[in-house]
């Protein structure tokens, strides 16, 4: 079966370490609560978005071209892409 070409909905524009929170641009609008693929040249994981925020503050949405903060189950790095998994 052939895997069909998935187009990023957003990328890695900054990761806080401290707090494993990463920024992402989004491309498309995203709910809260679907699962995404981050990948990169080191990153390669799926978690569900479980929280996302926008100016500190929970948001159940993010529109295209948001940059919303979203706590990460692992490191990412800046330039990683985003897919709906």
């Amino acid at each position: 079966m052939a895997i069909k070409e998935r187009k990023p909905i957003g990328e890695v524009i900054h990761y806080f370490g401290g707090v494993g929170v990463a920024v992402i641009k989004f491309k498309a609008k995203v709910k809260a609560g679907i699962s995404v693929h981050f990948k990169g040249a080191t990153t390669d994981f799926e978690q569900k978005l479980s929280s996302m925020q926008l100016d500190h503050k929970e948001i159940k949405e993010a529109s295209k071209g948001k940059e919303v903060g979203v706590k990460v189950d692992d490191r990412v790095r800046v330039g990683d892409e985003v897919y709906e998994a």
